[in-house]
């Protein structure tokens, strides 16, 4: 492959990936404003299965964002590679600081979870 049909191709897969950031910019800012405008008070009957099903795909499509620049970085379009680092070895003391974070959150979301229960 020549130097130039190699620019072609990457500058191809560049205007691809920014074609499909900004389509994505553009659906979450369109579910915004539906959300903001159109919805209206969450109590009305439909509003809050509407809600979900917007925020559901805004946040499906910020993790399409994420993953392109993610791709973009770890496998530049026909070139560069970038390696992550090789993780450590698993260890007791990791372990179990693993199982305290579990429990911490686990007992927070349950003290949550009751004040919630209890003011509503």
């Amino acid at each position: 492959m020549d130097r130039t049909e190699y620019l072609r191709l990457r500058r191809r897969v560049l205007h691809l990936y920014d074609a499909i950031t900004y389509l994505m910019l553009f659906g979450i800012a369109v579910l915004v404003v539906y959300c903001a405008v159109l919805v209206g008070p969450l109590s009305s009957p439909g509003a809050q299965q509407s809600f979900g099903y917007a925020l559901a795909l805004m946040f499906l499509m910020s993790a399409l964002i994420v993953h392109l620049v993610d791709r973009t970085y770890r496998v530049w379009p026909l070139g560069r590679r970038v390696t992550p680092p090789v993780p450590g070895p698993v260890t007791t003391e990791a372990q179990a600081r693993f199982l305290k974070i579990v429990i911490v959150v686990a007992a927070g979301a349950a003290v949550a979870y009751l004040i919630g229960t209890t003011l509503l």
